[in-house]
């Protein structure tokens, strides 16, 4: 809870100062005629846009579970990112376009020495919220938050290539370099925009995080139970800031329920300590088959009916596999 309030107010600032920067980027345009800046303040009407969805996303997303979601509300933060990469995508596209008609009819440019220092103090501004934004998302395991911190990276590369446009343009007087430029920068942001929007549908169609799993899978190798003797069909689903673990965990067939218990808790605990208290479970619990003998490392087990033979290291393709383990 304490996160969601600290990344609501944290993207409700961004809300703001996306209006304030794309009123700074207006004014450069106003002094300048500039087609890039024109195209740079097109993109900020986009990060306005993306930031209000990205509000109503993140207040969404931390709702409590209910009956008509009872994995909660987090997908809603990639729906967000989807229409926000979407949102880009189409910036670019029309940047493209603008700025080859452009090309071929360039306009008059005016007063580019002060707009380009106006330019430099906007692209400070993106960077310096970019970094603490996508650092509180990464944090607090936030899609929108990182999502609209990657927004004004995005922007202070835009915003910084279109100032060494008109610096350019003050030295040589060459007045399709800004359009060159422009068209450099739709490239960029529909190149961008694709990222966001196949990583947001990713996350909606529950896609694998590979990078999540092998992280998951060497926590529990490191600090591996020897009464879990067998560990498979693990899946790892991400709800916005909340992780789902699915997987079934073989103990010895003799365990009462409260020791199997026990032992089930030993294991949730190991992966909340590594990945925090946002992560919930479904564990399937086994018994031991005279298989599992060979794999199992219990030396003092009055059950065994075959010798033990190795340890078994869980990787990514065996866990993931629906069937118990045996050599």
């Amino acid at each position: 809870m304490h996160h969601s309030k600290q990344n609501l107010k944290v993207q409700y600032y961004l809300t703001a100062l996306t209006v304030v920067v794309f009123a700074l980027k207006v004014v450069v345009f106003l002094m300048t005629h500039s087609l890039s800046v024109l195209s740079d303040t097109l993109e900020s009407v986009v990060n306005i846009v993306a930031t209000i969805v990205g509000s109503y996303s993140m207040y969404i997303a931390a709702k409590p579970k209910d009956k008509d979601h009872p994995y909660g509300h987090g997908k809603a933060e990639f729906v967000s990112a989807a229409f926000q990469g979407s949102l880009i995508i189409g910036v670019g596209c029309l940047i493209i376009y603008e700025s080859i008609q452009s090309y071929f009819n360039p306009g008059t440019l005016h007063n580019l020495g002060n707009g380009f220092w106006l330019l430099i103090l906007i692209a400070i501004i993106n960077i310096s919220t970019a970094l603490y934004v996508m650092r509180v998302g990464k944090k607090n395991k936030t899609t929108t938050l990182i999502t609209s911190g990657k927004l004004f990276l995005i922007d202070f590369f835009t915003t910084f290539s279109v100032a060494i446009g008109l610096l350019i343009l003050i030295f040589t007087g060459i007045q399709k370099v800004d359009s060159i430029i422009a068209i450099l920068l739709g490239g960029w942001v529909l190149y961008d925009g694709y990222k966001i929007l196949r990583a947001s549908l990713a996350g909606i169609m529950d896609e694998a995080d590979m990078a999540l799993l092998e992280n998951v899978i060497a926590e529990i190798n490191t600090n591996r139970n020897k009464q879990w003797i067998d560990l498979h069909n693990l899946r790892v689903i991400k709800y916005g800031p909340l992780l789902h673990i699915d997987c079934h965990l073989t103990m010895p067939w003799y365990f009462n329920v409260h020791e199997a218990h026990q032992n089930m808790d030993q294991f949730t605990d190991l992966i909340k300590s590594k990945f925090g208290d946002s992560v919930e479970f479904f564990i399937h619990i086994d018994g031991c088959m005279p298989f599992s003998c060979a794999i199992c490392s219990i030396v003092e087990c009055e059950k065994r009916q075959n010798p033990f033979q190795k340890k078994l290291n869980w990787t990514m393709e065996n866990v993931l596999a629906n069937n118990k383990h045996q050599l």
